[in-house]
């Protein structure tokens, strides 16, 4: 018999190459999960930029109220103090918003079930401030009279305390500024209800801080407004005279279509949102709109909407009206 020749074994892969091998699937693994997390952050992303595109949208009525607003708490207030008011004031909108975000993602962890009623109640409210303000001319008390006249003397009389008023003022338009802005982080929290936490979280702090920052930045260049006419007309160049003269006639026109704009929009994102939060109202809507269809459809709904806050303030003021008169026998 002829004898096997024995079987050579397989050389050895040096321990470089099994080293450079184990490091090329670390590197390829570390990149696959880089991917994946990168696919994942911008996914994210993209929901949160939808959904704070869709809750600014559905915000935009508040925002227009809270401009005319708070670009109204500084009347009566010296030229120079106008600027340090409004910086106050935002300061103090920061803080409520630092209260508001977290109770409301508290709210939608634990209790997801009260961002409806709570949208009915920012709803109503909004209602209820649109009709008051229709009706203040009936309402005006004594007290406020005396307030607006103190504020309108402030600047040149010397006993009037302007730390007092100005310190008054400030706390005043924060209060105001609370409730806003609880509407507004109502309203972005029923948006993004259906979110997870991380969205929810970037979409109520952007929010948050974008709205306060676009209100007060507005606010500051709408109240200096008639100052920068004034120093315009005061140019030697014609052109910079007749913008200045310009500015200062559009001032007072430009605060009453704000109150005006800001006042319509609190009826029909009020509205919306008791008549969304009431099937039956919302099908009987539906119902009177059959037929239509494209702008004349949008504008019907928009009608309907403002109807409803409408309705729902009058009946909102007439019963805390009531309820005032009752307090006070």
């Amino acid at each position: 018999m002829q004898a096997q020749s024995p079987v050579m074994p397989e050389p050895l892969a040096p321990l470089g190459y099994k080293r450079g091998f184990a490091l090329q699937e670390s590197s390829a693994a570390m990149a696959s999960s880089l991917l994946a997390l990168l696919d994942d952050i911008t996914s994210v992303l993209d929901d949160v930029a939808v959904l704070s595109k869709l809750a600014a949208k559905k915000t935009s009525g508040v925002l227009g109220d809270d401009l005319a607003l708070n670009a109204q708490q500084v009347t009566g207030v010296a030229a120079d103090r106008e600027l340090p008011v409004v910086w106050a004031v935002a300061k103090g909108s920061l803080v409520n918003k630092a209260i508001l975000v977290p109770a409301a993602l508290a709210i939608s962890a634990w209790a997801p079930q009260a961002v409806t009623p709570l949208l009915m109640l920012g709803g109503a409210f909004l209602c209820f401030e649109g009709a008051e303000k229709l009706a203040h001319r009936w309402l005006h008390t004594a007290e406020d009279e005396a307030h607006d006249e103190a504020l309108a003397r402030g600047v040149q009389d010397p006993t009037v305390d302007l730390v007092a008023l100005e310190r008054d003022k400030i706390k005043g338009a924060i209060r105001t500024d609370f409730i806003l802005s609880a509407e507004i982080i109502a309203i972005t929290l029923g948006t993004v209800a259906g979110a997870d936490f991380t969205t929810r979280l970037m979409v109520l702090s952007g929010i948050a801080v974008v709205m306060t920052l676009g209100v007060y930045g507005l606010v500051a260049g709408i109240v200096k407004l008639d100052d920068a006419g004034l120093y315009l007309s005061q140019r030697r160049q014609a052109w910079q005279q007749a913008l200045g003269r310009g500015l200062l006639a559009l001032a007072p026109w430009l605060m009453k279509t704000l109150s005006v704009a800001g006042t319509a929009a609190m009826f029909l994102v009020g509205g919306g949102i008791l008549t969304h939060g009431l099937p039956a109202l919302h099908h009987a809507l539906e119902a009177a709109m059959q037929g239509l269809s494209g702008w004349t459809q949008t504008l019907a709904g928009m009608l309907g909407d403002g109807l409803v806050g409408l309705a729902a303030g009058a009946l909102l003021v007439l019963g805390v009206s009531a309820v005032q008169k009752l307090r006070g026998r």
